[in-house]
């Protein structure tokens, strides 16, 4: 009983794993996006720009970020920075892809285990209730044997009393048997004494 519920217990742990690691895959995306956003406003604003505009009309878009790569450095002209800003937007849309297929694969796997886990949750409610079950049936069989068993008991006691009753009952009918014999003899010697009696006394008749 208790391997299923660890099997459960470890699914329910893995899947909140992997939702933690889909919440960081988010926050990711979104500052992907984010940062996708701006360099799309700096490129739009770039093109719309005349070629003869000086340095100091580039938009604070493409201002170098020390903490991002892809952007054009303070040195750079118009379409240096416009192709740095390219390749940057190229570089995001790839990383925005790969990470779209790992939360697509990572929203797949939450779904299955979601189904899972209520595939598991009706066949913990149906053991819960065939356990139930059977515990009842069991405790009437445990009833059951108590009851067959105290008959048992009674049977056995009443086949003895019985049983001495019939000793008892063997050793009068002997008893008896043997009185009844003893009378039998003794009648049988008074008869044959008084039949000698009377032989005797016609002899002298």
């Amino acid at each position: 009983m208790a391997h299923w519920r660890e099997e459960y217990s470890a699914a329910l742990a893995a899947r909140d794993r992997r939702e933690k690691a889909n919440v960081a895959i988010l926050n990711a995306y979104t500052q992907l996006a984010d940062r996708t956003g701006r360099i799309a406003t700096a490129v739009n604003s770039t093109q719309s720009s005349a070629p003869t505009e000086s340095h100091n009309d580039i938009p604070q878009s493409l201002v170098p970020d020390p903490k991002k790569k892809g952007v054009a450095s303070s040195g750079l002209s118009p379409p240096d920075a416009l192709a740095a800003a390219r390749t940057d937007l190229s570089e995001a849309q790839r990383s925005r892809s790969e990470l779209q297929d790992r939360l697509t694969r990572a929203t797949a796997e939450l779904e299955k285990l979601r189904k899972r886990s209520s595939q598991d949750s009706r066949r913990i409610g149906a053991l819960e209730k065939e356990v139930a079950q059977l515990q009842l049936r069991l405790k009437d069989r445990d009833e059951e044997l108590k009851g067959k068993a105290k008959l048992l008991d009674d049977f056995q006691d009443e086949l003895a009393s019985l049983n001495l009753q019939l000793n008892m009952a063997e050793e009068r009918s002997n008893r008896l048997q043997k009185e009844n014999q003893e009378l039998v003899d003794r009648w049988m010697a008074r008869m044959g004494k008084e039949a000698e009696a009377m032989n005797e006394a016609s002899r002298f008749s």
